[in-house]
């Protein structure tokens, strides 16, 4: 989207203004890993934050994907996410992000929301760092709920 603004004007012509749009990072990494996931792919691939990689060491702890890789330096670091299938049935069921930017969800240890009934699990970043939801409990320690697995 491009905007123009009169108090710009340099030599009668306008400059153009870019505007960025914000973007839910988390979001877009869970997309990619639910439509690789849907389209039975074997791997995955995103640019590196360390939030995603603690969220895809999650994810290959509780056996949701095979393995994880880091690649590259500085900004050209990319994570790749190998998928795991179980008799051509992906691990992951469903991944739903619960927080976001325009409406973030946080919720004490006591409070934590069960998954399927237990069958699932919910990532949550906490003082402590991102953990799973049986993990906060143990450690007593609440925060923001940044999604479901199952």
């Amino acid at each position: 989207m491009e905007k123009f603004q009169a108090s710009q004007k340099h030599r009668g012509k306008q400059e153009r203004l870019n505007i960025m749009a914000s973007h839910d990072t988390i979001g877009d990494f869970l997309t990619i890993i639910r439509n690789a996931s849907s389209a039975q792919k074997d791997s995955c691939n995103a640019s590196y934050a360390k939030i995603r990689e603690s969220i895809a060491s999650i994810l290959k702890d509780e056996g949701y994907i095979a393995d994880y890789s880091v690649e590259g330096e500085k900004a050209a670091k990319k994570i790749t996410i190998v998928l795991r299938y179980l008799d051509g049935v992906s691990a992951i069921t469903g991944i739903d992000r619960v927080s976001k930017p325009g409406n973030r969800v946080y919720c004490e240890y006591r409070n934590m929301p069960k998954v399927l009934g237990g069958l699932g699990i919910s990532i949550l970043s906490t003082s402590q760092g991102v953990l799973k939801n049986t993990d906060c409990i143990a450690k007593k320690a609440g925060g923001e709920i940044i999604c479901k697995v199952w």
